[in-house]
C-alpha cells in the first residue's frame, strides 16, 4: 500500500494525461447517445435535449475525472474509481448494444431465445473491454509478469460478477418487472444498466484488491 501510494505520488506531479481527457470525452459522448436513444423510446422528443446532452455530458464526464484526479493525489482509489466508472459506462453501452443486436438477430431468424442467454453473451463482451481498460488505464498495470495468475484471478472475479450481473438482471427484469409506467422493452434495457451497476461494485473491489493489486 505504501509503495502503491509512492508510485502514484510520483505520477501525479504531472498534469492529467491526454488519454484521460480523450477517454472521458468519449464516454460522455457515448452516454449522451444512449440518453437520446432512451428518450426516443420513452416517447419524448430527443431533439430538444440532443445538443444539451452532446455538449453537457462529455464536459461533465471530463470535469468529474478532473476532480477525481485532484482528490486522487491524496486518495489513490478515488481517481482509480473514476476511471473504473468511465470504463464501466463504455462497457455498459457495449453490453446494452450487443444485447440489442443479439435480440434483433434472433428475431430475424425467428428464434425464441431466453433474454438471459443474450445478456450473458453481452456481459462477456463488456467484460473483455473492462479487462483491457482496467488493466492498462484505471489501475495502470501493464506488467506481464505473473499474467497467468492475473488472468486466472480475473476470470474468477468475472465469473462471480457474471452471476451477480445476470442474477440482478433476472431480478429487475422478471421479478420486479416494469416500474413507473415504463414499457416492458424500455424496462428491459433499464434492467441491463441496473445489473451492470450492481456488478460494478464487486468488480471494482475485486480488480483493485486482488487482480491488479500492485
Amino acid at each position: 500500500m505504501i509503495r502503491d501510494k509512492f508510485i502514484y505520488s510520483m505520477e501525479t506531479k504531472k498534469s492529467i494525461k491526454v488519454i484521460d481527457i480523450i477517454f472521458a470525452l468519449i464516454c460522455g459522448r457515448v452516454l449522451a447517445f444512449v440518453a437520446n436513444d432512451f428518450l426516443k423510446e420513452y416517447g419524448m422528443d430527443a431533439g430538444i435535449y440532443r445538443w444539451t446532452f452532446i455538449i453537457l455530458l462529455p464536459l461533465l464526464s471530463l470535469l468529474g475525472l478532473w476532480v477525481a484526479f485532484l482528490i486522487g493525489k491524496k486518495l489513490l482509489f478515488v481517481f482509480q474509481g473514476a476511471k473504473h466508472i468511465l470504463i464501466g459506462i463504455f462497457a455498459t453501452v457495449a453490453d446494452l448494444k450487443f444485447f440489442e443486436f443479439l435480440t434483433f438477430v434472433f428475431s430475424l431468424m425467428f428464434l425464441t431465445i431466453n433474454p438471459v442467454i443474450s445478456k450473458g453473451a453481452s456481459f462477456l463482451v463488456a467484460t473483455a473491454i473492462k479487462y483491457w481498460g482496467n488493466k492498462y488505464w484505471a489501475f495502470e498495470k501493464p506488467e506481464k509478469d505473473g499474467i497467468k495468475k492475473e488472468v486466472a484471478q480475473f476470470l474468477v472475479i468475472t465469473a462471480v460478477g457474471l452471476v451477480i450481473d445476470v442474477g440482478s438482471f433476472y431480478y429487475f427484469n422478471k421479478v420486479m418487472g416494469p416500474q413507473f409506467g415504463m414499457s416492458f422493452a424500455f424496462w428491459q434495457k433499464m434492467s441491463v444498466i441496473l445489473a451492470a451497476i450492481v456488478s460494478a461494485v464487486w468488480n471494482f473491489l475485486g480488480y483493485k484488491f486482488i487482480v491488479f493489486k500492485k
